[in-house]
């Protein structure tokens, strides 16, 4: 089977390392192989960059523009309804179990 879940813009991402750990963003800018620029405008992720092996890919993608500023980044995540999406699927059902 094909990989389906791409290091691009606009795909959200879980935060598995680091000071938020634990917290959704989203990849606004590939930096270079190793680095992305990232924006969790929701979940109080500032923007700045991350490297990539710190980050966990989900199949949540949104669109906006390249290299969007912070509020069209807010308002793509609000219209897709990112939080809604990622609190039904079975991984953020499973670490909210893990957390109690």
């Amino acid at each position: 089977m094909p990989f389906s879940r791409f290091v691009e813009t606009g795909r959200v991402a879980y935060i598995s390392d680091g000071p938020n750990k634990g917290k959704l963003c989203t990849i606004v800018d590939v930096i270079d192989q190793t680095r992305a620029l990232i924006d969790g405008p929701n979940s109080g992720v500032p923007r700045g960059q991350i490297r990539l092996n710190q980050l966990h890919l989900t199949k949540l993608c949104i669109k906006f523009p390249y290299t969007g500023a912070t509020r069209v980044v807010r308002k793509a995540w609000n219209t897709g309804k990112v939080d809604e999406k990622w609190k039904q699927t079975l991984w953020s059902r499973k670490l909210e179990s893990n957390k109690r």
